[in-house]
């Protein structure tokens, strides 16, 4: 499974970004997917996931601003991102686990900045 993820930038406090992540396989075969971040000098943590039945789980910290959903048909996952905040500056990999084995896409920069 290769995942190529997209979407991050420079956005300003308060803004949006929407991150994107496509598999090159039926999504339909890949149990959950997710995103996960990494800050600088910080470990790598979740920050959402989807399941093949559409069970959303959220990180505490992103409750309520962050909203993941999956495209089927286009075997696309994306991060909806709002209210972002400097402390959301992070590299967000894209994340799937299918059968027993877990896949990594390559990361995308998310920088909040004014």
């Amino acid at each position: 499974v290769q995942l190529q993820a997209s979407g991050g930038g420079l956005v300003q406090p308060g803004g949006s970004l929407r991150l994107s992540c496509a598999a090159s396989v039926s999504i339909t075969s890949i149990t959950i997917m997710g995103w996960y971040r990494q800050a600088p000098g910080k470990q790598r943590d979740l920050v959402a996931t989807i399941t093949t039945g559409g069970s959303a789980r959220y990180a505490d910290s992103v409750k309520g601003r962050f909203t993941i959903s999956r495209d089927n048909d286009n075997n696309t996952i994306y991060l909806q991102m709002n209210s972002l905040q400097p402390e959301d500056t992070a590299v967000y990999y894209c994340y799937a686990h299918k059968w027993i084995y877990n896949y990594w896409g390559q990361g995308t920069q998310v920088t909040v900045s004014s």
